[in-house]
């Protein structure tokens, strides 16, 4: 080859223009509103146009998408995951800790990222390795090095816990066992653990304000108020957020007052701790499914029996939490029952009496902004990232067609 030719060859790439793609999906819900009749542009990896597909002019070379009769939507973002647990009716809590390799764990944290990828989850915060360390980081890693198919992933490495309230738990005196969690106590320690997670490279700290370590084994406050200030403090002055376990009163009045992000369950909580979780601008993620889950392992036949206590009582917080105004985030908690299943979640929040709107919102713009996202994903408009997901149907008539996902595309890239 000659060397002007040669030069030529090399410096080509340089100039070519990435592929532009138009989607007509039946339905748009870009993150607020449903639309009908638009169209979607996306050029590499961002959006750079959206609207009536009346008005769009088809530049040559451009590739049209066909998506009859389904709705597109901006990727959904799971707030509440656990990519190294598994359901717990197939292997409990404490032998997934105690058992599993790590090895075991990462193995199949990659199948189950592959599964909520393909469920339509672009995106989701990982709150806890439960005994695996900082292993969530690596598979971010590996994710976003194209190693596996993945969702992008908001990675908080272990979770903050009390001394002596964490498990697994129950054995005798002289035994020393793993906990599934990092340990602190006291300001300084609690201080220094947060740099030391920092460093780590977290996106994310999670922390335990209460725990079932009471003296009957209920749910009690772990960290005090001011221990709690420390980390929110700490975290924040290198632009992380705090996001707290909390399933009683005290333990989320503490976690609201020392300025975490978001509740992370609720349980417990009172139409006064609503109130002030509204008017902090404190988000709750209220895992429903988990709860759910959980009773159907321990025998709760869902349709041919009356509600446990505990769901009715989920159900009425929930219903209290609308009502109060306050922010809610979608999040199920998914890990206590099948990744890929994430939808399910939405499907209970409407059914706990949330319009489908609303819990559409949750999974997208709301997460999005809840979590720092807003203005790179969460919604359909020109410059955010190009994750989108076809679904079959409507949506925001039946909540149910989130589980007929039919095209995914993550960072510009079709994986579905």
């Amino acid at each position: 080859m000659r060397p002007l030719s040669l030069f030529l060859a090399v410096l080509a790439p340089l100039f070519l223009t990435a592929q532009t793609t138009f989607l007509r999906p039946a339905f748009v819900f870009d993150g607020e509103k449903m639309r009908e009749g638009w169209y979607v542009q996306v050029e590499g990896n961002k959006i750079i146009a959206a609207g009536p597909f009346k008005d769009v002019a088809f530049p040559e070379g451009a590739v049209s998408v066909e998506l009859p009769g389904q709705t597109l939507l901006p990727g959904l973002i799971e707030g509440h995951s656990h990519l190294f647990l598994h359901p717990y009716n197939e292997t409990s809590w404490d032998d997934q800790v105690l058992r599993e390799s790590h090895a075991e764990r990462t193995a199949r944290a990659t199948v189950h990222a592959q599964k909520t990828l393909l469920a339509g989850f672009t995106t989701v915060r990982d709150l806890g390795t439960e005994g695996a360390a900082y292993a969530d980081l690596g598979l971010k890693d590996a994710i976003e090095k194209g190693v596996i198919a993945g969702p992008r992933i908001i990675a908080a490495g272990p979770a903050i816990v009390a001394g002596g309230s964490y498990g697994p738990k129950g054995f005798a005196s002289h035994i020393s066992t793993p906990v599934g969690a990092d340990v602190a106590d006291g300001v300084d320690e609690l201080i220094r653990l947060v740099r030391k997670q920092i460093g780590q490279g977290v996106d994310i700290i999670k922390v335990y304000a209460d725990y079932r370590w009471g003296l009957r084994g209920e749910a009690m406050p772990t960290f005090s108020l001011e221990e709690l200030d420390a980390i929110v403090t700490t975290a924040r002055s290198s632009g992380r957020d705090v996001v707290a376990h909390a399933s009683t009163e005290e333990g989320m009045r503490r976690a609201i007052l020392a300025g975490v992000t978001t509740i992370e369950h609720g349980d417990g909580a009172t139409p006064e701790i609503l109130q002030l979780m509204a008017e902090k601008g404190v988000a709750l993620c209220p895992t429903l499914g988990a709860v759910e889950a959980i009773s159907q392992y321990r025998g709760w036949k869902k349709g041919e029996e009356p509600a446990p206590a505990r769901v009715v009582e989920k159900q009425e917080v929930f219903k209290q939490a609308l009502a109060a105004g306050v922010t809610i985030c979608m999040g199920g908690d998914v890990g206590v029952f099948s990744h890929g299943n994430n939808a399910w979640e939405l499907e209970l929040m409407v059914a706990y009496g949330m319009p489908p709107l609303d819990a559409l919102r949750s999974a997208t713009s709301v997460n999005a902004r809840v979590f720092g996202w807003a203005g790179r994903l969460g919604a359909i408009k020109p410059g955010l990232l190009a994750d989108l997901v076809a679904v079959e149907g409507r949506p925001d008539q039946d909540i149910k067609a989130l589980q007929q996902v039919k095209w995914v595309m993550k960072d510009g890239k079709v994986v579905k």
